[in-house]
């Protein structure tokens, strides 16, 4: 007999945590394939329902803040600059509301054997890369329209960005899975922050009007800063440069270091992940009986 959920030290743990995990990754892929799998039962459409709510969400944005707010004017190829935002937005939304509920879930399989809790909400990190993948396509036939392509010496920057991203969400993913064991308002209270949160980053609005309204109109330069810091702000201003050809030499182009302030938040996530790990690690030992 082996006791499998002995008490977690709070500052020991994080690199045995990661070996189990590894060596659990055949069943972290076959948790990947579930949730693609579960996703779309007996979907007749299958994964084109992916593709299907960002194409909707561009074309309601595009009629309501392009067209009739005249904001398709101002800024060159509005759908495409749009499109970038929402690419990084939908991942990480699909990441931290599945994260949210996988402990609740799967419940079943949790109370019956043993296995690294943490495989659960990584199979939701897992399963909305591939969907990311599937919405890249759009962006392709975007470019083929326009006929203006990415730089690929921009390919370093949104990669770092999209790390950053996993990261983050990942390290709020085991946070808020393990809270929504004890306490199951908390996948309703995302569902509210996240509207917050995405009226807080730039996608269906540039930076420039954030600045303008803080800095040159109020003069707040800290609450501009403090709206700067808002990891999800960089990661999309990171999309934008990149992924946005037509941005180049506008003045919608946000022209600070980047690669600064996504390498000192990729810092500050990876610590947020280490933490994150070790509260869902001494959390874990009770799933099974509050479930």
């Amino acid at each position: 007999m082996q006791r499998v959920h002995t008490p977690e030290p709070l500052f020991l743990g994080f690199g045995r945590a990661v070996r189990e995990i590894v060596q659990y990754r055949e069943l972290l892929g076959q948790l990947v394939r579930k949730e693609l799998k579960i996703k779309y039962k007996d979907s007749v459409l299958g994964f084109f329902w992916t593709l299907l709510r960002p194409l909707t969400q561009l074309l309601v944005y595009s009629l309501a803040i392009g067209f009739f707010l005249g904001a398709s004017r101002n800024i060159p190829e509005f759908g495409v600059y749009m499109f970038t935002g929402l690419l990084a937005w939908t991942l990480f939304t699909e990441i931290l509301s599945g994260s949210t509920g996988t402990i609740v879930n799967n419940a079943g399989l949790i109370k019956k054997i043993y296995l690294p809790s943490e495989l659960f909400p990584l199979s939701v990190v897992g399963a909305s890369l591939v969907n990311f993948a599937l919405q890249l396509v759009i962006l392709l036939g975007a470019w083929a329209y326009t006929g203006k392509w990415p730089s690929p010496s921009g390919l370093p920057l949104v990669l770092l960005a999209l790390l950053v991203l996993l990261v983050f969400g990942t390290a709020l993913g085991l946070v808020l899975s393990a809270v929504n064991v004890y306490l199951r308002d908390v996948q309703y209270l995302v569902e509210v922050g996240l509207l917050l949160w995405f009226w807080m980053t730039p996608i269906i609005y540039d930076w420039t009007k954030v600045h303008d309204k803080l800095v040159v109109s109020h003069h707040l330069t800290f609450l501009f800063q403090l709206y700067m810091a808002n990891p999800l702000a960089n990661i999309v201003l990171a999309f934008q440069r990149v992924l946005w050809p037509a941005g180049k030499g506008t003045i919608f182009y946000y022209s600070g270091d980047l690669y600064l302030r996504l390498a000192i938040l990729l810092g500050c996530c990876l610590v947020f992940l280490w933490v994150g790990q070790r509260v869902f690690a001494r959390s874990r030992g009770n799933f099974a009986q509050e479930l």
